[in-house]
């Protein structure tokens, strides 16, 4: 299964990726001499970032892919991050899509990696079905848990990281590129119209 850094990265490319999406995004833009945390999206791409990695808490538990890695934990975090919005007087349906949309990267990237520990897979679709899934691409490498700080395991997850980073590495950035001349576009126009005589 891949590495928190790879969940990361999955979690910081689908916030941009809504962000270009149409539709109630003023909040979201920052002028070109704001700070990189405003011009990448403040707390909420923080919070997508931290949704995407949060499945796998369960390890402290020792239910590693089970219920916290489903549609269902997905379609919770919507419905939490909506809540959230709802109190912030945020676009709802637009933070709650983001943010189970960074939460369901987790499942992607865990479905298409390797997995040498049975059961193999994740429990994707609870609570509709308990069938472990795993898609036997292999995309992303195994990631090793136990002897953490072991030469082998170091040498295991940092071969586990570069490869997680080359391949989601350049549409990550790609989408940053993207969304800063985007929303730097949106914001101008926003300013112009709000400056136009009446």
């Amino acid at each position: 299964m891949p590495s928190s850094v790879g969940h990361a990265l999955a979690g910081v490319a689908a916030a941009w990726t809504a962000d270009l999406v149409p539709g109630d995004r003023a909040w979201r833009t920052a002028p070109p001499y704001a700070s990189w945390y405003r011009r990448a999206g403040n707390g909420l791409t923080v919070a997508c970032l931290a949704l995407a990695a949060a499945p796998d808490l369960d390890l402290l538990f020792h239910s590693h892919r089970r219920i916290t890695h489903s549609i269902g934990a997905a379609i919770l975090a919507g419905i939490v991050a909506a809540i959230v919005a709802a109190k912030l007087r945020r676009p709802i349906v637009r933070v709650a899509l983001m943010c189970a949309g960074a939460y369901a990267t987790h499942l992607v990237l865990d479905w298409l990696a390797v997995d040498n520990l049975p059961p193999y897979g994740i429990q994707m679709f609870w609570p509709f079905s308990d069938a472990w899934l795993i898609s036997g691409w292999d995309l992303f490498r195994q990631t090793e848990r136990r002897h953490f700080l072991s030469a082998a395991t170091i040498w295991t997850n940092s071969q586990a990281i570069l490869q997680e980073i080359a391949i989601l590495g350049p549409p990550v950035l790609a989408l940053w590129l993207i969304r800063v001349k985007a929303l730097a576009r949106f914001s101008t126009e926003l300013s112009r119209r709000d400056h136009s005589p009446k």
